[in-house]
């Protein structure tokens, strides 16, 4: 069995190729930074991202915001090959009923 590699990328950060494909998350979660950055940049406070989140700590927000600010072009990239595989599935279906 080929051994596993999690990167930590930060105090709160990890990639880890087993968790979300390797993209980047909260330790100790799935949660991936591209959702708590995409919150954010809809328009939600630290507060508002941890009441969907409960069990995330502020640290744990902010690091991953952080880990945004710091790896930008990386996040957004991940933020829009999600968008785009979210919605493709339901604009075919759409296609079809029209």
């Amino acid at each position: 069995m080929a051994e596993r590699t999690v990167l930590r990328l930060g105090q709160h950060v990890v990639s880890d190729p087993e968790i979300c494909g390797g993209s980047p998350t909260v330790l100790g979660t799935r949660v991936p930074v591209r959702v708590i950055t995409g919150w954010w940049k809809a328009g939600m406070t630290l507060d508002e991202i941890m009441d969907g989140y409960p069990h995330l700590r502020p640290e744990q927000v902010t690091a991953a915001l952080t880990y945004y600010f710091e790896n930008r072009e990386e996040i957004e990239r991940e933020i829009e090959a999600n968008s785009e595989a979210q919605w493709r599935p339901l604009t075919r279906i759409a296609e079809a009923v029209a």
